[in-house]
């Protein structure tokens, strides 16, 4: 896919760390970008830094995402790229012990279910609302229509303790991924999922300030290089992944 001014893209959670790094790298190319976030304040700022289109939407509710593209679509017409970067997590251990008491506290399942609810069904929401209106655009001389980049995380591979809901939903996204590639084979639409390690976003850099000798210590567990990753470096995997027509269907970490 050629990317240029003559693409719009939707960028969900485009308003910090990784998603605000790939809408920096769309709009350096000229592509009209739509940010979605769910913060008006951050969002609205960063969309003028860059001059994206922010919309407000909230990944999980139906409504917000389809007033969302109907918002960015008014403004740059059907986009041929969607990057999901939303997402979230709420950690515990299955079951735990309180230190003091001994108490088992079992992990609540609303919060399991609003991870879920977040990373892994608001993930296939916009997949399935983009790539509808994909599939209503002229395929270019590959037969392309369109391109989709996922967000997963190392840890739907290799999840820590306190992180069984935020693993089992980016493992999910991982496993439906090929699934969807084929599902949209015969429309020319592709997709991919990126499974980012630790990386130097808000959260985490949050971390180095709070407890800078566990920012070392998690900087220190990167075989090479030894530090976090930069939210532009997923922005330029992202790219790559666009870019070649015969990327699709795989998840790399």
């Amino acid at each position: 896919m050629i990317i240029d001014s003559s693409v719009s893209a939707v960028v969900t959670g485009g308003a910090s760390g990784l998603g605000a790094a790939t809408v920096k790298a769309l709009r350096d190319l000229g592509v009209k970008v739509a940010i979605f976030d769910l913060n008006p304040e951050t969002g609205a700022k960063k969309a003028e830094e860059l001059g994206a289109l922010y919309c407000e939407v909230n990944v999980m509710s139906e409504e917000s995402v389809d007033a969302g593209f109907a918002k960015a679509r008014a403004a740059h017409g059907q986009e041929r790229i969607l990057v999901n970067c939303a997402g979230g997590g709420r950690g515990g251990k299955t079951i735990a012990r309180d230190k003091q008491t001994g108490e088992i506290k079992p992990f609540v399942i609303s919060d399991f279910e609003w991870v879920l609810g977040l990373n892994t069904v608001g993930t296939f929401r916009c997949i399935v609302k983009s790539a509808a209106g994909m599939a209503t655009l002229a395929p270019n001389e590959d037969g392309e229509r369109g391109a989709i980049v996922n967000t997963g995380s190392v840890a739907a591979e290799d999840g820590q303790v306190g992180q069984v809901a935020y693993s089992a939903s980016k493992a999910a996204i991982k496993g439906m991924t090929l699934v969807i590639a084929r599902d949209l084979a015969n429309e020319g639409i592709r997709i991919n999922t990126i499974l980012p390690g630790i990386m130097a976003t808000p959260p985490m850099l949050g971390v180095k300030t709070r407890a800078p000798a566990i920012f070392e210590s998690l900087s220190a567990s990167v075989p090479f290089p030894r530090r976090l990753g930069h939210p532009s470096e997923y922005a330029d995997l992202a790219l790559t992944m666009l870019r070649n027509s015969y990327f699709n269907g795989e998840t790399v970490r």
